[in-house]
């Protein structure tokens, strides 16, 4: 049908042939039928077998090193890296906060606690939202380049992103200082800090840690700051209906206005250890995270036992033990010994004899059929050269 319509042009690459005689296995896919594959020429063999039958055992690990570390903090602590942009931000944004808010008097701590918690989010918030997309790439990458466990790459993107976060909180915590002269103690700043937590660390673990992409991350980073404002009574102190006004208990913000000098009218404010409660309330989020990370991987874990049980199943067969035979020879009888193969010692022994004299025969006809080409080639050259010699004697 597209010969009556069409051109049909097959270009094919001259170096295929040359690579088949360099192999050591020729493994053919068709483009109809993706289920079989051809090895060796033995057609119809099945491609998840096939797949299994490639491995003998020596699985790749990458161990992290020296320039591991080095590519990934060239590439933070680049112009590209954000940092810089979030530095240059924050600079721009405290200065005015110290210029708008200067000599603020006592009372407004509350305000200028809402105003500084708001400017650091805006502060972070632009580096945050790029965690999800840096998580994508660098999976993509990881796998194509093979130069470093994504494992570690997640984990020294989160540690330079929590020393960010420490270092603008500081510098929150000294604007306030600056400002306001009432919230200078150890207490308000380690109460700041664990605040700001339980606000953003949503966004870090679910960019990072989860395979979401960029929408469904924003919303779900959102959820502490809007159930905080819903429930901690905080912006309408002894409002709401009874029995959903219990739930203050569980946040951070609560225990914050609990601490501040003036009475902000809280209700059921701690009579001591506040700040620890404070710290615990901000840890939820963080704790329900992980716990629901916990239980994907063993869920993961139970799933792969299952696979890798009926993997190592179909491993013990015979047709499993001729494949990998016919692929690699001596070096795959360990690995048919180590998984227990139901193909008997003696049995692959022979096979595998049986196999090194066909291929021995096989050498010796290709070895045959090149010398006989080669001294055809050798003939065909003497004639063609006395032919050019009558020629030139014609002439």
């Amino acid at each position: 049908e597209m010969r009556k319509k069409h051109n049909i042009l097959l270009v094919t690459n001259d170096h295929v042939a040359t690579l088949k005689k360099m192999a050591d296995n020729i493994v053919t896919v068709s483009a109809i039928d993706r289920t079989k594959v051809k090895i060796n020429g033995k057609a119809g063999v099945d491609r998840q077998l096939a797949l299994l039958a490639m491995s003998i055992g020596d699985d790749y690990k990458h161990t992290a090193n020296n320039s591991d570390l080095q590519f990934f903090l060239s590439v933070e602590l680049s112009k590209n890296g954000g940092i810089l942009n979030v530095v240059v931000f924050a600079i721009f944004v405290f200065s005015l906060f110290l210029l708008t808010f200067w000599n603020s008097q006592p009372g407004s701590e509350a305000l200028l606690l809402v105003a500084g918690g708001i400017i650091t989010f805006l502060t972070l918030n632009p580096y945050f939202l790029q965690l999800t997309d840096w998580r994508i790439f660098m999976i993509e990458e990881a796998e194509a380049l093979l130069h470093s466990s994504r494992s570690m790459n997640k984990l020294l993107k989160t540690c330079l992103t929590l020393f960010l976060f420490t270092i603008v909180v500081f510098v929150e915590f000294a604007c306030l200082e600056a400002v306001l002269s009432t919230l200078t103690t150890v207490e308000f700043f380690f109460a700041i800090m664990f605040e700001n937590v339980s606000l953003l660390s949503a966004m870090i673990l679910v960019g990072i840690y989860t395979d979401l992409p960029q929408q469904p991350v924003q919303i779900l980073a959102s959820m502490p700051t809007l159930f905080m404002i819903f429930f901690s009574t905080t912006f309408s102190p002894g409002a709401g209906v009874n029995g959903l006004k219990e739930l203050r208990y569980l946040f951070s913000r609560f225990y914050l206005w609990c601490m501040l000098p003036e009475d902000m009218g809280m209700e059921g404010c701690p009579e001591s250890n506040t700040l620890l409660y404070l710290m615990l309330a901000s840890l939820l989020v963080p704790f329900f995270l992980v716990l629901y990370k916990a239980g994907i991987q063993l869920n993961k874990m139970l799933h792969n036992e299952k696979k890798k049980s009926s993997r190592l199943e179909s491993m013990k067969t015979l047709q499993f033990a001729e494949l990998q035979l016919g692929l690699f020879g001596e070096k795959a009888l360990k690995n048919l010994k180590q998984i227990g193969s139901s193909v008997g010692t003696d049995e692959l022994d022979e096979f595998l004899s049986r196999l090194k004299e066909s291929r021995r025969h096989s050498l010796t006809e290709k070895d045959i059929l090149s010398y006989i080409d080669s001294d055809t080639d050798s003939e065909e050259v003497v004639e063609s050269s006395s032919e050019e010699l009558e020629d030139d004697e014609n002439v």
